[in-house]
């Protein structure tokens, strides 16, 4: 048996309503705290389901200061008012409640609000030096896995995103509560959802650290994940559906944090950085075209994810490979998502621009299970127009 490293957050609540007791949790975990940061985004604020924890801070007496200032793919001036807000108002904990965006402001700011370390240096993997204040995560949006991650991505200059990778980025808590999903609209349920199916297909097909509990974490990430995502955009209130989704992105990014993503997340980023395309929705736009690129390389892990997503599964180990790719294709075609890049207002003329931002991202395309040149992510682009 290989040897491999593991690690993840060490505490985790998954039950509907446990952010309305956020203060308790906070209170029995740090019994010391007073002042705590909550980092969120206008559109989360927009929804008032901020008022339950905020509440629940309060009935544990408990300060709450709330900076609501982060945007979708955090450029670093984001990040460098949210420390700045940390370090006026004299916070002790911090907690991030959002999508994958706050969460990653929320990491950056614990790391950084007590520390002379710049930001630009810790770009990379285990760059971060010292420790952090307490960290407490909550995902509104069941895809980045963020929650269980010990990685921040950041937009920096126009369009181009880098990634701190640091065990000092694993949260202290990470609390699942279904109930602050409820009322993302369809499309955004689809999107997150079909970003966390990525997280557990790369994490599996990796080329580097796969090991045996990331394996079994992208499988279960998955086999909740799959049935559970359309079912969740029809019927945005199931609860079941709901937590369901939640701990599939919670168990993708456990798998990914320890067996890291590659190609799709690489060809992913520019999309997002150039043309403000939401991460997830991204990520679905160039799935299946990436599939079929590292078919070659894949096949056999391709057709053991096919044959737990589809009972009943037979053929060939490529015919079931094929399944594969297919039900990722037609994944965003039933949610009622764009599948084509020209939805999103890329055009040909764009695709040289993607390439060259594309082939930046070493840190995941070295992950990949099949080696991805500049001419390969073109014509994976333009598969996808």
């Amino acid at each position: 048996m290989d040897s491999f490293f593991f690690s993840t957050v060490p505490h985790l609540v998954c039950a509907v309503g446990a952010a309305s007791r956020l203060g308790d949790h906070i209170r029995a975990h740090f019994p010391h705290a007073q002042h705590v940061m909550l980092v969120t985004d206008p559109g989360f604020l927009a929804t008032g389901l901020i008022d339950g924890p905020k509440q629940g801070l309060a009935d544990a007496g408990l300060r709450a200061s709330l900076f609501a200032d982060v945007v979708a793919d955090p450029p670093e001036q984001v990040v460098h008012d949210a420390v700045a807000f940390a370090r006026e108002h004299e916070v002790d904990v911090v907690v991030g409640i959002g999508g994958g965006s706050p969460m990653d402001v929320a990491k950056l700011v614990a790391v950084l609000a007590r520390s002379h370390q710049p930001l630009q240096e810790m770009y990379g993997i285990g760059k971060v030096s010292g420790t952090r204040m307490p960290l407490v995560l909550v995902p509104t949006t069941a895809g980045t896995g963020s929650e269980v991650t010990n990685i921040a991505i950041v937009t920096t200059g126009a369009t181009s995103k880098m990634g701190v990778v640091a065990t000092q980025l694993y949260a202290d808590l990470a609390i699942l509560d279904a109930g602050l999903t409820y009322g993302l609209p369809p499309a955004v349920t689809a999107a997150t959802g079909i970003d966390a199916m990525v997280h557990a297909i790369e994490a599996y097909t990796t080329r580097h650290k796969k090991n045996l509990l990331s394996d079994m974490l992208a499988c279960k990430a998955l086999s909740l994940l799959y049935p559970n995502l359309l079912l969740a955009c029809e019927h945005g209130d199931d609860a079941g559906a709901r937590q369901a989704m939640l701990l599939g992105a919670m168990l993708a990014g456990q798998a990914f944090a320890n067996a890291p993503c590659a190609a799709v997340h690489a060809l992913a980023y520019p999309i997002g950085g150039i043309f403000h395309v939401p991460h997830g929705l991204s990520n679905s736009l160039v799935l299946p075209h990436v599939l079929r690129f590292n078919l070659p390389a894949a096949v056999t892990q391709y057709a053991e994810l096919a044959s737990l997503l589809i009972p009943g599964l037979a053929g060939s180990e490529e015919a079931r490979a094929d399944a594969l790719i297919q039900a990722m294709a037609q994944l965003p075609v039933a949610c009622g998502i764009p599948t084509r890049l020209q939805q999103v207002g890329v055009e040909d003329s764009d695709l040289d621009q993607l390439a060259d931002e594309a082939m930046k991202q070493t840190r995941l395309l070295g992950n990949n299970p099949r080696e991805l040149g500049w001419q390969d992510a073109r014509a994976i682009y333009a598969a996808a127009l």
